[in-house]
């Protein structure tokens, strides 16, 4: 694989980062709200779900983030968790973890830049306990065919200027074919970039 240190990404997505507005902190709030137990979360980026992890459901918390430059951020931000929380540079498809060791994995814009996203979630499904949750928000590629294929040609752009980001990854699919069961989903916004959001199962 190649290397990932995107610091000029990072230092651009931290300040877009602080004026983030109440929608997408109320997502956050919404998907990491949801974690339980012993929990994963990978793609930790610049730390922004860190504040949102529920201490009366959430024992201890393990991140991972492979970009150093994304990793100084997220440290800064490490005291923010209100529950024990250990930082580790790592890829989702490479887990440094035990098979069947988490209750819970929160994935949040993380998957449009992973490498091998077939293997990342091959990962989460092995490190992740028998009826363990996966949650997950990501912009995914379009249902029209017209938007879709204009994905198509600004993703080599938008992999060179935002840390390997693909507008254009069919990453439900990737994610049933690596085992996952999805429980629930739902759709938000549209446009280049849509949302979906997405609670899966290992069974």
């Amino acid at each position: 694989m190649q290397s990932i240190h995107h610091p000029l990404f990072a230092a651009v997505y931290e300040r877009l980062s602080r004026a983030g507005g109440a929608w997408e902190k109320a997502l956050r709030r919404e998907i990491v709200g949801a974690a339980q137990g012993h929990v994963l979360e990978v793609g930790a980026g610049t730390g922004l779900n860190f504040a949102y992890y529920d201490p009366r459901r959430v024992e201890r918390i393990e991140a991972v983030e492979p970009d150093p430059a994304m990793l100084r951020y997220a440290r800064r931000r490490q005291g923010e968790a209100l529950v024990p929380l250990q930082l580790h540079q790592a890829r989702v498809e490479d887990l440094p973890f035990a098979d069947e060791t988490f209750d819970s994995v929160v994935a949040t814009l993380v998957f449009c830049s992973v490498e091998e996203p077939a293997r990342g979630f091959a990962e989460i499904r092995r490190v992740l306990k028998p009826g363990g949750l996966l949650l997950l928000a990501e912009h995914v590629r379009a249902a029209s065919p017209v938007t879709a294929r204009l994905q198509d040609l600004l993703t080599p752009l938008m992999r060179r200027c935002a840390g390997n980001c693909h507008w254009n990854r069919a990453t439900l699919t990737t994610l049933t074919e690596a085992g996952l069961r999805v429980v629930s989903r739902r759709h938000e916004g549209g446009g280049l970039m849509p949302l979906v959001i997405v609670r899966a199962v290992k069974e």
